[in-house]
């Protein structure tokens, strides 16, 4: 398949277009040889192997080159709020991608939200939740889900359920302020906290995301829900997971590439 008809693929399928306003990520093709997201061309690059990672960084990008991959697809990608210097860090990652001819394409937070592929939706699934359903409002978006237990959990059920998540060691962070039963959970992925007011003016009895910040231990306990930290990385392993799962359906070789941050 060429690069521009599996970028525009992706876009569509991630509806990338309806989260532009509100994520500070360029999502799209980020790395490529020309515009090539919505224009096919006859000269557009042949992806035979495509790779997969939450974070493109110097260990992704040489895992991708090792691995023989002509495109790199990931959850956290190098350009934010626009690019103005390509200096530092940035010169590197973009010489080695160049260097390996191997584009980048980037999802951030379509790829929280999707309500299938998403990382959310993915980690619901984990965790056992039915009844899913959008959560995690930011403008006209979501970026999370919501969901309930088949029948009701203990916080260590939670816990275990976390901890099976590749965290590279570390162990899932539990602020236990809510219910003994827990049935209506709120997941959002990665930094998911600032969401907590949703979560408790929703019902739910916790709040499932990866990291934490200071003053959510006092607003979760004043709100009485839970709060559960499974990890940044941890909790965004899935949407990479399932897009190499239908890329790979599409007939390319896809490799996932595990980097745990512990974090």
């Amino acid at each position: 398949m060429d690069l521009a008809t599996l970028t525009a693929r992706l876009d569509d399928r991630l509806d990338t277009d309806a989260y532009a306003d509100v994520d500070a990520s360029a999502n799209g093709l980020q790395v490529g040889p020309g515009d090539l997201q919505h224009t096919p061309r006859d000269d557009s690059p042949g992806i035979e192997r495509a790779a997969f990672a939450v974070d493109a960084a110097a260990a992704t990008i040489e895992a991708a080159a090792e691995a023989g991959a002509d495109l790199l697809v990931t959850h956290h990608g190098l350009v934010w709020g626009g690019l103005d210097r390509v200096t530092g860090r940035a010169y590197e990652a973009v010489s080695a991608l160049v260097d390996h001819d191997i584009a980048l394409y980037v999802s951030h937070l379509p790829l929280d939200g999707h309500d299938s592929l998403g990382n959310a939706a993915g980690l619901a699934d984990h965790l056992g939740l039915e009844r899913q359903a959008a959560f995690g409002e930011l403008g006209p978006v979501t970026i999370g889900r919501r969901g309930r237990a088949p029948e009701p959990y203990a916080v260590d059920d939670v816990r275990s359920r976390l901890a099976d998540l590749d965290t590279d060691g570390r162990e899932p962070q539990v602020l236990d302020f809510g219910p003994a039963e827990i049935r209506d959970v709120a997941v959002v992925t990665g930094s998911g906290v600032d969401w907590l007011g949703e979560a408790a003016d929703a019902g739910v009895d916790a709040l499932v995301t990866g990291e934490g910040k200071q003053q959510v231990y006092h607003e979760a306990r004043e709100a009485g829900i839970h709060v559960f930290l499974g990890g940044h990385y941890a909790t965004e392993t899935f949407g990479v997971e399932r897009l190499a799962d239908l890329v790979g359906d599409w007939g390319v070789e896809t490799t996932v590439l595990s980097h745990p941050t512990g974090l």
